[in-house]
């Protein structure tokens, strides 16, 4: 049985625009639900919604049949908790509050087996493994492996174009929300001094030859992130398309 081929670094390589949708209701039954959808990928929150290990093992296992790459974003960049992940199945993780060049290598490290990298050796475990079902896992893994990083303060905005560079980081993630507070424009995404520097930025990791990606909610935006070469854009969110279906369609009745 050979390993599953990571999909997503490969369309990122080549230079193929993959659309995504947030899933953060926690939720095994709606993540399949969204995999079933048609899009590229599926990111799987543990930052902001309520996630763990075991939730997310659940929701890997959900999407596995439909043809969509999960990513999951942990809660922070812990080294411990990257062997978790990756040995349930993760093979594309997106980790939040990147802020130096030095962080950045020590992700690239847990991502990898020694020899490359630092991430702990338990194939026989690992669902990743198939449980040693794959006999050559650990010494085929570590190709498949893709680390997006997340930008999303002041200093990681100074040292942007050090942490892009970094050998082993696939792609780097520009957080909006975050970013507006750190400029001084909590909650206002859309203000323009945060709209000049998410474009300057992409302009940045392009330039470091890495990928770019965002989240938006804004189809406008969406498609100017694309035309800007953003390669991996998150257009939606499933708990915000739900909220809005309800409401909309409670309104039509109560009104």
């Amino acid at each position: 049985m050979p390993i599953k081929k990571n999909t997503f670094k490969a369309a990122l390589k080549n230079g193929q625009a993959q659309i995504g949708l947030w899933i953060g209701l926690a939720n095994s039954y709606t993540a399949e639900l969204c995999a079933g959808a048609g899009f590229d990928w599926l990111l799987i929150d543990g930052e902001h919604a309520p996630n763990d290990v075991r939730s997310i093992l659940g929701q890997l296992q959900a999407m596995s049949a439909y043809p969509v790459h999960p990513i999951v974003r942990p809660v922070i960049g812990d080294v411990p908790l990257i062997k978790q992940l990756l040995d349930i199945g993760a093979q594309t993780l997106l980790v939040p509050l990147v802020e130096t060049a030095e962080q950045a290598k020590q992700l690239v490290a847990a991502m990898r087996y020694p020899g490359a990298g630092i991430r702990g050796v338990g194939p026989s475990l690992a669902r990743a493994s198939q449980w040693s079902r794959i006999p050559d896992y650990v010494h085929t893994a570590n190709d498949e492996m893709c680390l997006l990083v997340q930008v999303e303060t002041r200093k990681g905005l100074d040292n942007l174009d050090a942490i892009a560079s970094v050998e082993g980081v696939d792609g780097v993630f520009i957080g909006p929300s975050d970013l507006s507070a750190a400029l001084g424009h909590l909650g206002n995404a859309n203000h323009p001094e945060v709209q000049s520097t998410i474009e300057d930025m992409i302009r940045r990791i392009r330039a470091a030859g890495r990928a770019a990606g965002i989240l938006t909610l804004d189809e406008g935006l969406a498609r100017h992130y694309l035309s800007l070469g953003a390669l991996f854009v998150a257009v939606g969110q499933d708990g915000n398309l739900l909220m809005r279906a309800t409401t909309e369609l409670a309104r039509k009745f109560k009104s």
